[in-house]
């Protein structure tokens, strides 16, 4: 009778420690298999996310899920890894204006490295839409809330916070996004 009532087999243990092993290992090949499809990864978070948008609206409720959470990780993504403000201050007796891209030759090039690379930001985005969706089934997480006010805290914590980063990106002159920049060729004419 103490048998059935202590714990587990090690053998059952490092069976299941086993099988857990093998399910990571398997979804990190999944995963290592769809980075380099950005726009195809991208299209399938937006369908989740469109989902869950239309989950809510018909259910008419969950509205306080997950759409924080989202923003705080747009702003990670769109934040420099390294920022420039705190170099500047390390820096301040050395340069009057702040950083700037490099004009001579001797100058160091830093390009911009995001705080969230695209990859962590796409996967939580994804990770949280899924929660999200599968959250909104369940009654218990359907918190009542007067949903115009939850919609006006949104947008303007939204504003406030996309103002600041948008003059921190003027003020130091960065673009996190590659749209519109030159691309160069290393091909070479013989």
């Amino acid at each position: 009778m103490n048998d059935l009532l202590s714990e587990p087999s090690e053998g059952a243990t490092s069976s299941l420690l086993a099988q857990k092993s093998n399910l990571e290992r398997r979804f990190q090949v999944v995963l290592d298999q769809v980075t380099p499809y950005t726009p195809q990864r991208w299209t399938g978070t937006v369908i989740v996310l469109v989902l869950f948008m239309a989950r809510v609206i018909l259910a008419e409720g969950w509205y306080i899920i997950a759409g924080i959470y989202m923003l705080n990780l747009f702003l990670a993504f769109l934040t420099p890894k390294f920022d420039p403000s705190i170099e500047l201050d390390a820096q301040a007796s050395e340069m009057e204006e702040g950083p700037t891209l490099p004009t001579k030759n001797d100058e160091e090039f830093k390009p911009f490295i995001r705080r969230l690379p695209e990859f962590k930001f796409w996967y939580s985005v994804t990770k949280a839409a899924v929660i999200s969706l599968v959250c909104s089934f369940i009654p218990f997480f359907d918190i009542p809330v007067y949903w115009p006010i939850l919609l006006m805290y949104f947008i303007i914590l939204f504003g406030l916070t996309m103002r600041r980063q948008i003059s921190h990106m003027v003020k130091y002159r960065y673009i996190p996004f590659d749209w519109g920049k030159k691309h160069y060729n290393n091909t070479r004419r013989v």
